[in-house]
């Protein structure tokens, strides 16, 4: 069929005025995409920042055999599997209560999605004043009621619980948003026609909710893993750079060292496409095998 010459000035006007969107996004991801890719094959770093040339798979060959990669990366799944399960169970939990009649669920739906308004650097640098040794908020109550001081920000693995709590602190509101989402798409005459049947609590959230919760929580995990696995901001402003010696790192906060305070930039750059494949990868085959997209029957 023909195109007529109206529609053929419509689709040019609809390219015109999409342009600067694919400029913009051109400018800001496309190319930078492409110069990380070109760069990680190449020997850039401090004394070759003018004159750096393409040396090959060095970079990711660096990567794979060394220790602090799976030193971090090890450390980094962690980071990623619990706040993903306190998101969840918290979210999921606390959408459960607020999907019910209660007097007041607008004002507590408000004041429970706080944490996820709030810029997030201005939590983290608050969560790490109340993690202060000593005037912190949190150290100040622990002595109050169990007469004990934590070393928060001093050892390595209070550090990462500090940082942890704050991001769980950060993150449950989302996943309570999406699961409200869900529990409001359910249709009431399931949970009445099983009722009838003298379905438990129990029977009813297994049987119905989780099941039609799943296509709504399946890209919603998805994507809390991807910005978990690369929550630069909580690491770095709550631990103050991945201390004490470096070791409350993950890999996206080893990476911005690696690349900006010892100026390794090909190495950084390896570093980097080689989360992307591993989150790349995790995404695909996450979905997949949740079958997340198909239809609930």
């Amino acid at each position: 069929m023909a195109t007529s010459a109206g529609e053929v000035r419509l689709n040019r006007l609809a390219w015109l005025y999409t342009m600067p969107a694919f400029v913009l996004m051109a400018m800001m991801i496309v190319y930078p995409f492409i110069f990380n890719v070109i760069i990680s094959f190449s020997n850039m770093n401090l004394t070759h920042f003018r004159d750096w040339r393409i040396t090959g798979l060095g970079n990711y060959w660096q990567v794979v055999t060394d220790a602090a990669f799976w030193y971090y990366f090890s450390k980094t799944v962690l980071w990623t599997v619990l706040n993903i399960v306190f998101h969840v169970t918290i979210g999921v939990a606390l959408a459960l209560v607020l999907n019910k009649d209660l007097k007041g669920r607008t004002f507590f739906r408000t004041l429970l999605i706080l944490p996820w308004a709030v810029p997030q650097y201005i939590t983290a640098l608050t969560w790490r004043g109340m993690f202060n040794a000593e005037y912190g908020a949190v150290n100040l109550l622990l002595n109050q009621w169990f007469g004990v001081t934590v070393p928060w920000l001093t050892t390595e693995w209070g550090a990462f619980t500090a940082c942890l709590i704050t991001n769980i602190w950060l993150g449950f509101p989302f996943m309570m948003i999406i699961a409200l989402g869900g529990l409001q798409s359910i249709p009431d005459e399931l949970y009445e026609a099983a009722e009838i049947d003298g379905s438990s609590w129990w029977h009813k959230l297994r049987h119905i909710t989780i099941p039609l919760l799943k296509p709504v929580m399946v890209p919603a995990i998805t994507l809390g893993v991807i910005w978990t696995f690369n929550n630069f901001n909580v690491v770095w402003l709550v631990s103050n750079g991945g201390e004490p010696s470096d070791k409350t790192h993950i890999l996206v906060s080893w990476i911005y060292k690696s690349a900006f305070t010892y100026f390794r930039m090909g190495y950084a750059a390896a570093f980097s496409m080689v989360i992307f494949a591993v989150l790349l990868l995790f995404s695909w085959n996450f979905i997949k095998k949740t079958r997340a997209t198909e239809t609930v029957y």
